[in-house]
This record gives structure tokens, C-alpha cells and sequence, in this order.
């Protein structure tokens, strides 16, 4: 939900204007299908024997530690996607029917990361995938529902948001390892080595806070959000220094995983705030 508020509000900076219905339309699909795919990727993950209960030590696991049966994951994920494609039309009779192409493709990747008989999860290309759509195509989505055009600044201010988001999976399959290998996956962590993984972690982190701060001393982001994004990057490398101190495995998983969102977190709260500012000083 951080990117399409962030792209909410990139929009409104943009403009000055906002639709109310517009933005709760487009809230209410984007919350289904984020509550549809986890819960598609939880049943998948299940039946596929990803989550064990001998190798998960994820409490939130219902289906892995609380027995709860797969079939009603599934059925409440086809339910949730449903509503979110009723919402989907909807908003594009009041933007572009070309949204629903867009929302389509997005609920398709969405199945197909751990569905399917090829699941994108398994493979290299998760982390692409995950930033690429719940970063860029959010983001730019969230701002053409508010703007109804498409913008390049648009796209160039999401990409920090890929690097997080695809940082946020990064972790959590450095965490999985031993579960993956096991499971017979082939994410990059375990394709590549691990100080090579330590690289991309340092690389998708330092480079989405340097990014911002640099596009801030452009005409396409106020100048404000450098001051608050370097102050934000200030926690953010203390976190993000404590969470390599830690190490990355499936025991360390859960601490791990809320230090990744806290530094995207940090970002989003400090991209806001200066936007914020801006609009309050220059209206």
C-alpha cells in the first residue's frame, strides 16, 4: 500500500488535484488483490511442500501451524480477486478501459508468481518481478488513476520503490535458503554467491536512498524530500547494519523481515513527508 499512496501523493504534488473516488476505488482493488495473492502464494506454497512446518518458524503460517484448510485460502484468494476485478471496472469507466489490461496482467503475475506450472517465484527473476509490478507499474499506475496520463518522471521516481521492494524479497529468500534448496527452487540467492547476494542487498538498499536524494536536486522531485530522505537515511543504515550484523536464516527470518520493512518504511515516511511540505509551502 506504500507505493500507491506514495504515487497518490507524487500525483497530487504533480497536479494539485485529487478525486476522491478515484482514489478509493483504485485503494480497495490494490488492498484485494495484495490480500489475494498472499493468500494465493500461501496455499501454493503449502501443497507445493515450500512451507514446512520442520523448516518455517513463521507463526502468521496458518496453513503450515494452525491447520487451516488450504481450500479455504483458495476460495477466499478467488473471491478477493474477484471483488478487485468488479472494483477494476469500475474505475476504468471512469479513467481508461486500458486499466483493465493493466489490472489484468498485474492479478495474472500475481497468480502466476507461486501458481502455475512454471511459478515465477522459483526461478531468478522473483525479485524483478515483485519491483518491477508492486513498485513501478503501482506506482505509475496510482498516478495515471489520479492524473489519467502517464508521465516519465513518474516512472523514474518509482524506481527507488522497485529497489526496495525487490530488496524486501532479496531478504526474505536469503532467509528461505535452506527451505528453498530443499524445496528444489532456484531463486538468485541461491544462483549466485553470497557475497555477490551481500552486493545486490547493499546495492538495492544505498542505491534507492542516493537515487531519491539525487532526482531531489532535479526539477522532477521538490528539493526538500533530499533533506528528509537523508535523514531517514540515517536509521535506515543503522537498521539495515544491524540486520547484516544478525545474518540472514530461516530462525533470524522474522527479525529480519521487519528490519527490510522498516527501511522501506523510513523511505516512504520521508518521500511523504517532503512531498507534504511542499504542498503546504507552495500551494
Amino acid at each position: 500500500m506504500g507505493t500507491f499512496s506514495a504515487g497518490t501523493l507524487y500525483a497530487l504534488h504533480v497536479t494539485r488535484e485529487f478525486s476522491v473516488l478515484r482514489w478509493a476505488l483504485m485503494l480497495f482493488a490494490v488492498l484485494f488483490v495484495d490480500m489475494g495473492t498472499t493468500g494465493f502464494n500461501s496455499y501454493f506454497d503449502f501443497i507445493s511442500g515450500t512451507d514446512k512446518a520442520s523448516l518455517n518458524y513463521e507463526k502468521d503460517k496458518v496453513l503450515v501451524h494452525e491447520g487451516v484448510s488450504p481450500i479455504s485460502a483458495l476460495l477466499i484468494s478467488v473471491s478477493l480477486f474477484a471483488f478487485a476485478g468488479i472494483l477494476g471496472i469500475i474505475l476504468a469507466s471512469v479513467t481508461s478501459f486500458y486499466l483493465i489490461a493493466a489490472g489484468a496482467i498485474s492479478m495474472g503475475v500475481g497468480f502466476l508468481y507461486t501458481g502455475g506450472p512454471f511459478p515465477i517465484s522459483r526461478t531468478p527473476s522473483g525479485e524483478l518481478f515483485a519491483g518491477t509490478f508492486l513498485g513501478t507499474v503501482l506506482f505509475t499506475l496510482s498516478y495515471y488513476v489520479q492524473t489519467l496520463s502517464i508521465s516519465y518522471q513518474a516512472v523514474i521516481v518509482s524506481v527507488p520503490y522497485l529497489l526496495l521492494i525487490a530488496m524486501i524479497l532479496t531478504v526474505n529468500n536469503t532467509c528461505d535458503k535452506k527451505a528453498d534448496i530443499e524445496a528444489g527452487r532456484k531463486t538468485l540467492t541461491i544462483c549466485i554467491s553470497g557475497r555477490v547476494n551481500l552486493v545486490l542487498l547493499n546495492l538495492q538498499m544505498y542505491g534507492a536512498y542516493i537515487l531519491m536524494i539525487f532526482l531531489s536536486f532535479t526539477s522532477i522531485v521538490p528539493q526538500i524530500v533530499a533533506l528528509t530522505t537523508a535523514a531517514a537515511l540515517i536509521p535506515a543504515h543503522l537498521t539495515f547494519t544491524n540486520m547484516k550484523r544478525r545474518g540472514f536464516s530461516l530462525k533470524t527470518k522474522g527479525s529480519s523481515m521487519k528490519s527490510v520493512s522498516s527501511l522501506f518504511l523510513y523511505f516512504f515516511a520521508s518521500f511523504c513527508t517532503g512531498i507534504i511540505i511542499d504542498l503546504l509551502l507552495f500551494k
